[in-house]
């Protein structure tokens, strides 16, 4: 397997967005080599199978979803208040909105380990891992409302953002921006 770290990480952005625009079943190296803009049959140098490529996939997945290390930074040396978790979540909206192909390919893959146990275990080490310990640090840093709050959050922010990307017509009534305001006012306490 070739070890050019770019291209590699150039072949995990096409796969992505492969899986964003076309579902899982439609993801293989010729759909990757092309959304890539590369020699049919480069992908299959960088990945020994398709099973290979859907698990580097729902690691990188991740890589891109997460908060930069200047959010993070920033995030740990704030005082965690209703305010500043309610600007925390804007930005999450913000940066996953940024990259609709990124969660849009999340959610194609969160589908396909339903049916496939070994990517599921992916997914779990990878999600699962990233997520307790998001709520692990933000427990022990001081979130207003502990664990179940930090918890209704996530799964609210989960939902409002699959709506925002899937179906963002059926929500005209309302904004996004003032949805999250009043998710955060009835979760987090002052």
């Amino acid at each position: 397997m070739r070890q050019n770290t770019v291209r590699r990480r150039a072949l995990l952005d096409a796969a992505i967005d492969v899986l964003a625009d076309q579902g899982a079943r439609n993801l293989t190296f010729r759909a990757v080599d092309a959304r890539a803009g590369v020699p049919t049959g480069t992908t299959s140098n960088y990945f020994a199978n398709r099973d290979a490529l859907l698990a580097q996939g729902a690691a990188h997945v991740h890589v891109r979803l997460a908060p930069g290390e200047d959010e993070l930074a920033e995030m740990g040396a704030t005082a965690p208040t209703r305010e500043v978790v309610r600007e925390a979540m804007h930005r999450l909206f913000r940066r996953v909105s940024q990259d609709r192909a990124g969660y849009l390919a999340l959610l194609e893959l969160r589908l396909e380990a339903t049916r496939r146990p070994e990517l599921r275990q992916v997914l779990m080490d990878t999600a699962g891992q990233n997520i307790h310990e998001n709520i692990r640090f933000h427990v022990a840093g001081g979130y207003p409302g502990g664990r179940p709050a930090v918890t209704s959050l996530y799964l609210a922010m989960s939902g409002l953002i699959t709506e925002h990307l899937t179906l963002p017509e059926a929500w005209e009534w309302t904004t996004f921006s003032a949805l999250i305001d009043q998710l955060v006012e009835q979760i987090v306490p002052e």
